[in-house]
């Protein structure tokens, strides 16, 4: 099989995928290869805090305010990322949601994760059982080498090198 076969063939694999399982991912004009709206959302919210003094907490309707984030769908986010242990929630009259631990020891990787799911650019780069062409498809370490400079560069990139604390 030449490269160009193969190259075809994961294209109209990738089309078929893309056409038959997941048109509710699919947003009209835009690339696929993109991280969900819930991920944006739980990334802006995690920024907003990781610019808050330590200790101080942020209400959800000041982050949903400020974040321009539906507050049901906040709330939905501010669950997953205290079940992942990113944050932490307490209600009350003092309560509110602060991150658990430092801007410095919280990655973008862990927030995109925690909401999406390990990261996938293409169905092979996380088994390679997901070719039908196994190990002798030739495009499949480009992939596998785009998704470890992704994964790298997610997981290197802290909170902290965006924050400069406001007064919130």
């Amino acid at each position: 099989m030449t490269l160009v076969t193969c190259l075809i063939n994961a294209i109209e694999i990738n089309s078929l995928i893309t056409r038959v399982f997941l048109p509710k991912y699919q947003i009209k004009g835009k690339n696929n290869m993109q991280i969900t709206r819930q991920a944006d959302y739980a990334l802006r919210a995690m920024l907003f805090l990781s610019k808050l003094e330590p200790n101080q907490r942020a209400s959800t309707s000041q982050i949903a305010e400020e974040q321009r984030i539906p507050p049901s769908f906040l709330a939905k986010i501010i669950s997953q990322l205290s079940i992942a242990g990113l944050i932490h929630t307490s209600r009350g009259a003092r309560g509110g949601v602060s991150l658990a631990r430092s801007p410095e020891t919280i990655n973008i990787l862990e927030v995109v994760e925690a909401i999406d799911g390990p990261i996938a650019l293409n169905e092979c780069t996380n088994s390679v059982d997901g070719c039908p062409f196994g190990d002798d498809c030739p495009v499949r370490p480009m992939w596998c080498d785009a998704q470890d400079d992704l994964v790298q560069r997610l997981r290197t990139t802290t909170f902290a090198s965006f924050a400069t604390p406001t007064a919130g």
